[in-house]
């Protein structure tokens, strides 16, 4: 590779950026991830993963301790609706536990690491440079708020509403087998297990973030020891593209709707995958396509729940509706688990 100190950089070892380079090293590219922070890396996350997204990682040779759940449960206290997954389990996985599970068999696959932050990315008509490295191509993979994006003037902005979500772990015994969906007027929460004595706990609001909104949960957490609260948004971004010239997003940095459906680990997984076949085949410009394609029905049931659920009124209609057509709620949880 004369003039070239990779075929492929990633910037971001989350697990968007993280799977790309386990595609590349299975297509046989060489890899350099830049990375400032230490493995494990730990983030505001719901934890889920789903039974697609799981599949996946398996593909990949990644398979991370965690607690299987049959499906997905909406509460608010009173009612309760839930619906098992077809296409098997998913899992509970602790967000250190899925990166040090990703680390472990990217470096198994001897992709090399820089650890420094990338501010700039020059890219020519043969290559892309940042870090002091250069490669063929480049795959930004660095968040919500992505350096890469700016560097390469891709357009982005906050969108509305203007949500964002707090994550706590509680050292309690999961009580249920479903990931629960705890809807209020003010927010939701995400009750996800992750351990055999733990459970991860994500609210998403637009207000500021209080427990007390699910006194039914409040109540079964009060005396339970809890880990430091961590917390990402704006949730929602929109980006005006994914691909600029050598340069293609994934993951949070490509665009992202909301946290309410679950997702966002397995599309960023999904997304790494096209990626890195739009790279091998020499065709950048197609990621765009398939990254619509992967990401349509995400973003248009998310959206329309989010959307749909912004008056009190809908919010309190929310479980009640779910209860009352089971089978359309049972579509949903399919369709995202895939």
């Amino acid at each position: 590779m004369p003039g070239y100190d990779a075929d492929l950089i990633v910037v971001g070892g989350g697990p968007g950026g993280l799977a790309a380079a386990l595609y590349a090293r299975a297509q046989g590219l060489s890899v350099i991830v830049v990375e400032p922070r230490d493995t494990p890396i730990d983030k505001a996350c719901g934890e889920g993963l789903m039974p697609g997204g799981l599949a996946v990682l398996g593909a990949l040779g990644v398979d991370p301790a965690g607690m299987p759940f049959r499906g997905i449960a909406y509460t608010d206290g009173r009612r309760r609706v839930e619906a098992c997954f077809d296409a098997g389990m998913g899992r509970g996985v602790r967000r250190t536990t899925l990166h040090c599970a990703l680390a472990a068999r990217a470096k198994e696959l001897d992709t090399e690491w820089i650890s420094t932050k990338v501010t700039a990315v020059v890219q020519d008509a043969d290559g892309v440079s940042a870090a002091g490295v250069r490669a063929r191509y480049l795959i930004g993979a660095d968040g919500l708020h992505s350096a890469v994006r700016r560097s390469v003037g891709i357009e982005a902005r906050a969108g509305l509403p203007r949500r964002v979500g707090l994550r706590r772990h509680y050292r309690i015994e999961p009580w249920s087998d479903f990931v629960e969906v705890h809807w209020s007027p003010m927010g939701e929460a995400y009750v996800t297990p992750v351990e055999p004595d733990l459970v991860g706990v994500a609210i998403l609001s637009r207000h500021r973030h209080d427990l007390g909104w699910f006194p039914w949960l409040e109540r079964r957490l009060a005396e339970v020891p809890h880990g430091p609260e961590r917390g990402c948004g704006p949730l929602r971004q929109v980006v005006a593209r994914r691909v600029a010239g050598r340069v293609l997003l994934v993951g949070d940095a490509a665009g992202y709707e909301d946290a309410l459906t679950g997702e966002g680990v397995s599309l960023a997984v999904k997304q790494a995958g096209a990626a890195v076949a739009a790279i091998v085949a020499e065709r950048p410009h197609e990621y765009e396509r398939q990254w619509h394609t992967i990401t349509r029905r995400y973003r248009l049931i998310t959206r329309a729940l989010v959307s749909g659920t912004q008056p009190v009124a809908a919010r309190r209609a929310i479980v009640p509706a779910c209860a009352a057509l089971p089978s359309v709620f049972a579509r949903a949880v399919q369709t995202l688990a895939s």
